[in-house]
């Protein structure tokens, strides 16, 4: 929080260029200019030699933002406080950030509306099977008896499983809760009536994957949680089960899915991968019971207006001397994305 002054803060845009123009079009930088004193036409790309630097007491960062390390803070003697315009801040604040205890804001929650959109829209196609319809549908053009090919198709009473009660997980849960489903949640740092005031019931993981119908991803990508959904835990799953991840890829062990999936047995919808571009000649490509998409869930078009919003909301809190609404604290690190 910034102490209460009628002066205007230096502040500085530090991102991908493109990203600059994305987010913060000539009207939103003059929104900027009420709070801050910032050169509308200037985008540091490169802290470590930014000249404006030593002046800045407060740095807007988005995508593409340089590691604000021990060396760029040697030269921001000002510097207070980051507001991120985006989700993760983890591959740009470093722990000298926190060491010197600055003040660090993330969009994230505004980045996990449009995540958890796709994801409940990946769910509920899943469950009706829309896509395997909609090939069908278009190679034979006449009807056909659906529910003879698909026994129980449909969402009610389906179970869902959400692993991971993060931002985007906790916001899943919220929007499927009007559906008549069976939700579960498996989160190690959950307990059933934290869980239970979600919405779900709380199980273990190899219990969550055997029983639901729909398995979605939202767990952060740590050592812990590498290949989470490898091939003994995708053999769990129920035959005809969907796989939904919309979190990090590295929580897939992608050669075992390709496997599992080849057989029929599975289906997934799948925005990440490990690597987050899979070579040409990957099965997942072309499996027809699998929705490949090219990290998309997240913010992008019109929806990265919700982000900017959520950032100059922060930079008026701070100007004002108002603390964060969505203040990033270091110790939830170890457990976020």
């Amino acid at each position: 929080m910034r102490p209460h002054t009628t002066t205007r803060p230096r502040a500085l845009l530090a991102m991908g260029r493109h990203h600059r123009d994305a987010l913060f079009p000539p009207e939103e930088i003059r929104r900027l200019g009420e709070y801050v004193d910032i050169d509308p036409d200037h985008v540091a790309e490169d802290l470590a030699h930014e000249p404006s630097l030593p002046e800045v007491e407060l740095l807007i960062t988005s995508w593409g933002c340089p590691v604000i390390d021990e060396d760029v803070l040697a030269r921001a003697p000002a510097l207070k406080a980051v507001v991120h315009a985006a989700g993760s801040v983890k591959h740009h604040v470093t722990e000298a950030c926190w060491d010197r205890g600055i003040s660090v804001s993330s969009a994230a929650a505004a980045n996990a509306v449009p995540v958890a959109e796709y994801t409940v829209a990946a769910v509920l196609f899943a469950n009706k099977r829309v896509l395997d319809i909609g090939a069908l549908y278009r190679e034979h053009r006449a009807p056909l008896d659906w529910s003879r090919r698909f026994p129980g198709f449909g969402n009610y009473r389906r179970t869902v499983g959400v692993v991971g009660a993060s931002l985007v997980g906790r916001r899943v849960l919220e929007l499927l809760r009007p559906y008549d489903l069976d939700l579960l949640l498996a989160d190690p740092h959950v307990d059933a009536a934290q869980a239970a005031a979600l919405g779900a019931r709380h199980v273990e993981l190899d219990e969550l994957v055997g029983a639901s119908d729909v398995v979605s991803l939202h767990a952060p990508a740590l050592p812990e949680t590498h290949h989470l959904m490898d091939a003994r835990r995708l053999s769990l799953m129920p035959d005809g089960a969907t796989l939904v991840n919309t979190a990090r890829g590295s929580l897939v062990d992608t050669d075992a899915l390709a496997a599992e999936a080849a057989t029929g047995r599975l289906h997934a919808v799948i925005d990440v991968t490990e690597p987050e571009v899979l070579p040409p000649a990957s099965p997942l490509y072309h499996l027809p019971n699998v929705l490949l998409t090219p990290h998309i869930a997240g913010s992008l078009g019109g929806e990265l207006r919700r982000i900017t919003e959520s950032a100059l909301a922060e930079v008026e809190r701070y100007c004002s001397a108002e603390p964060f609404r969505y203040a990033v604290h270091h110790t939830a690190l170890a457990t976020s994305a």
